[in-house]
């Protein structure tokens, strides 16, 4: 053990210090083990809304760059009118595979043209995902054409629900407006950034 001792003086203060300058040994070293920092990553969060709820949340700020509170709650709130995120639903109230929705919308966001119906099967063969599934309808609602071309809108930010709701016309193409709207606006104040 090798040790060397110093005084420091400071005014009328004297403080003794003893440093040892033993070297490390390896095994020392190699006790050193590497940690892991991983970075938190602050996004909108809704702890009162469902499991189907806070995943399509979830997804939608993962694999979109929205950002705004306003934008994700007019999205959510339209999902909300068309199927209450029940992703096996079609028009009418009916819980049924995909391929027994025979007529009206079906799913998420309610796909009832026949190239939209057609288009979520398509996508899930492809990517090999359930077309039934809350996890294969929202992978194929944020890939779909029609909701790429009005994601820029979203992207945006800085609009209020209201003015949101002009590109959710143009995703959806409602009949019924209904409460859509005022879902958006009760999930601005459920939505929490952290």
């Amino acid at each position: 053990m090798n040790l060397i001792f110093y005084t420091i003086f400071s005014g009328s203060l004297v403080t003794p210090i003893l440093i040892d300058l033993t070297p490390i040994s390896s095994t020392a070293v190699d006790e050193v083990k590497e940690i892991k920092v991983e970075s938190y990553n602050p996004s909108w969060k809704c702890e009162d809304c469902s499991p189907e709820e806070q995943y399509v949340l979830e997804q939608l700020q993962e694999k979109t760059k929205i950002t705004d509170r306003n934008a994700l709650a007019t999205i959510m709130g339209n999902i909300k009118q068309e199927s209450k995120f029940i992703p096996n639903i079609c028009e009418g109230g009916a819980r049924v595979p995909y391929n027994r929705c025979y007529s009206g919308g079906y799913g998420l966001i309610q796909w009832t043209s026949i190239n939209r119906y057609n288009g979520l099967g398509k996508f899930c063969t492809k990517y090999q995902c359930d077309p039934s599934s809350l996890e294969g309808q929202t992978r194929y609602m944020i890939n779909e054409n029609i909701f790429q071309r009005v994601l820029p809108e979203f992207e945006g930010g800085g609009k209020t629900v209201s003015q949101y709701m002009v590109p959710s016309y143009y995703w959806l193409g409602w009949g019924i407006k209904g409460n859509r709207e005022l879902y958006a606006y009760d999930y601005t104040k459920k939505l929490v950034y952290s």
